[in-house]
């Protein structure tokens, strides 16, 4: 397994500061051997009650893992609790820093048995924080992030804690990939779960599509090797009913071939030609090959001039990149034209220091049938340059439709694109601010969306409406194996046993 400088580092401090404080009270492999256990911890229950745990439990715990328990004031705790989003500030009761399948069997069956409140931190990239939560256990499987690939099968078997970039770095070296989402520092866990929409979507499908097989800790505290074969109810609700049915420690997906050298890159557009390049767009991109992968938005440059902006990727030839993409450039000229061959890890990257680690982020999101011209209307008479405040979209089409509606529990089958509404910021004074000029620009493109995609929402909202075809049967699955409700931090399917 990798092991990252900065957990090398933090291994070695912990190991100096134990030694050097003999006599104190361990909690088995847990950084805490440096301080005194308290005699019990306060944390928060199911049903938002607050409980307490005693040092004896914690004891144990501590004792059964391969890693480390951490608790507030420990080495290592604040770390751990931190997840992307800068917004949610929270202290968990207790983390279990997860090394092996049996330390999350541990962890869920002491929160079942005490029924408190779980978090499940794998890239700790849920929008509204649900990585994370006040008074919860949380299980942290940033250790179990091992990518290990055969390229003879086209096979990734990737641990449940790995970023997008470790299996796009590790499949890569061989010509291979996999769709996976547009930030690399972004968990391979709750992408996938949720869907897992990406740059190469429209050639190879959702990542869910990829997925062959996965290891899954249910409630019961059971591990369940889930896919076709094996547990097919299962393996049918976690290809796009989240994190709802257990954590997942590892996930098997197909790889394919790609170019050695892709397509791609940022073209710009004054926002006085953007309703004539966006109108040749919604008029022309059903024409477009499955390779080829545009995603058109409203932004502010760093000038502070407004533009229309197409991130390209396109998975194939670049000569017929080329040629596919003329009679767009043709409709007005660019300001800045930065698609050409390039590789697609550095376009897995381009985004990484937008949305880099800690930034405050609030998003609204929502599925397209088309680009009609009352959307593009509503885009372009409501984006407010200079408010922070941008517009994206994704997309999508191609192999991710050519899936039947329910054959898996992502239900946006038949959407042509996605489109949001984004603000990111540093300041938490801006939170108001930003938080409603989102929301009030999200208010007039909302009558032209349906559904929402969970990954990127800041609130989940009329779950049920949501998964509509699907819903009913996440449900009965969810009572079959989570009828308290377990995993309820996520886009939660609620049971009804």
């Amino acid at each position: 397994m990798r092991l990252s400088r900065r957990a090398f580092c933090q291994s070695g401090s912990a190991a100096f500061v134990a030694a050097s404080l003999p006599g104190t009270v361990a909690l088995g492999q847990s950084v805490a051997s440096s301080r005194v256990v308290p005699s019990e911890v306060r944390a928060v229950k199911l049903n938002g009650a607050a409980t307490s745990i005693e040092a004896a439990a914690l004891r144990e715990l501590a004792g059964s893992l391969d890693g480390q328990l951490l608790l507030d004031g420990d080495f290592g705790y604040d770390g751990a609790r931190r997840i992307w989003n800068g917004m949610h500030d929270r202290h968990p009761a207790l983390i279990v820093r997860a090394r092996s399948t049996a330390d999350v069997v541990n962890a869920v069956t002491f929160a079942r048995e005490r029924e408190l409140l779980l978090a499940v931190k794998g890239g700790g990239h849920s929008w509204p924080g649900h990585s994370t939560a006040d008074g919860a256990l949380m299980i942290d499987l940033s250790a179990i992030n091992e990518v290990t690939v055969d390229p003879n099968r086209r096979r990734a078997r990737v641990g449940g804690g790995a970023l997008l970039y470790d299996l796009d770095f590790a499949s890569l070296r061989h010509g291979l990939a996999t769709t996976a989402g547009i930030v690399s520092h972004t968990g391979v866990g709750g992408l996938t779960l949720g869907g897992g929409y990406g740059r190469l979507g429209r050639k190879l499908g959702l990542t869910i599509d990829s997925l062959v097989a996965a290891e899954l800790v249910c409630a019961d505290g059971r591990v369940r090797k889930v896919s076709a074969e094996e547990n097919r109810d299962l393996f049918w609700a976690i290809r796009g009913g989240g994190g709802n049915f257990g954590v997942v420690t590892e996930f098997e997906l197909v790889l394919h071939e790609v170019p050695p050298d892709m397509y791609g890159g940022i073209i710009q557009w004054p926002l006085s030609a953007a309703r004539d390049v966006l109108h040749h767009y919604a008029k022309h991109s059903s024409k477009y090959s499955d390779e080829m992968f545009v995603a058109p938005g409203l932004t502010t440059a760093q000038d502070g001039s407004p533009r229309l902006a197409m991130d390209i990727c396109y998975c194939g030839d670049p000569r017929n990149a080329e040629r596919e993409l003329a009679p767009l450039r043709a409709v007005a000229r660019p300001v800045m034209d930065g698609a050409g061959p390039t590789s697609y890890l550095t376009m897995q990257t381009r985004m990484d220091g937008v949305a880099r680690p800690g930034i405050r982020s609030y998003i609204k999101s929502g599925m397209v049938k088309s680009f009609t011209p009352a959307l593009i209307d509503a885009m372009l008479d409501n984006f407010e340059p200079g408010r922070g405040v941008a517009i994206n979209s994704m997309a999508t089409g191609a192999r991710i439709a050519q899936v039947a509606e329910t054959a898996t529990a992502w239900p946006h089958r038949n959407a042509s694109a996605l489109v949001a509404v984004v603000s990111f910021w540093p300041d938490p004074a801006a939170d108001t601010a930003r938080i409603g000029a989102v929301r009030s620009l999200w208010s007039k493109l909302e009558p032209h969306v349906g559904g929402y995609y969970a990954n990127i929402q800041a609130e989940a909202i009329e779950v049920a409406s949501n998964y509509g075809p699907v819903y009913e049967r996440l449900v009965s699955i969810k009572n079959a194996y989570d009828p308290m409700n377990l995993f309820r931090l996520n886009s939660n399917i609620r049971p009804t046993v």
